[in-house]
């Protein structure tokens, strides 16, 4: 699944319109241009900004690839200690539907997934190569 790279949590709208000039305006696009550390350096250099802010928003868009998980999943799994698609395939279902309800009450955010859902996520990321290198 890809999301428009302006939905990432985290981007700026400057830094959203400077990677849709050259032609990066979605989460795959994202991942493909700062999946690497040295790809990511070249664009924080390009762009002005910091490449651990790439590193995040390519974090982001590694996690927009298991369909079910969205923005507000997105945060709720980052909450619960899971960032990227290679931590994902490492988890418990049980132990982080857990820690997913702990985020959400500390978060104030009532709808969580099911168990169902993210015994699925776990499954998808563990199909998924890897696309973020440090």
């Amino acid at each position: 699944m890809t999301v428009k790279v302006h939905e990432l949590k985290g981007i700026t709208t400057e830094l959203a319109n400077a990677l849709k000039t050259v032609g990066i305006d979605d989460s795959a696009k994202l991942l493909a241009a700062a999946g690497q550390a040295a790809d990511r350096k070249a664009l924080a250099t390009k762009h002005g900004v910091e490449a651990r802010q790439l590193l995040e928003l390519a974090n982001r868009a590694d996690l927009a690839r298991i369909n079910g998980i969205g923005a507000v999943y997105a945060d709720l799994l980052e909450h619960a200690g899971v960032d990227t698609v290679v931590e994902l395939r490492t988890r418990n279902a049980d132990n982080l539907f857990a820690k997913i309800g702990e985020s959400a009450e500390k978060l104030g955010i009532k709808r969580v997934p099911r168990i169902e859902e993210v015994r699925d996520w776990i499954e998808q990321a563990k199909q998924l190569d890897r696309a973020v290198h440090y």
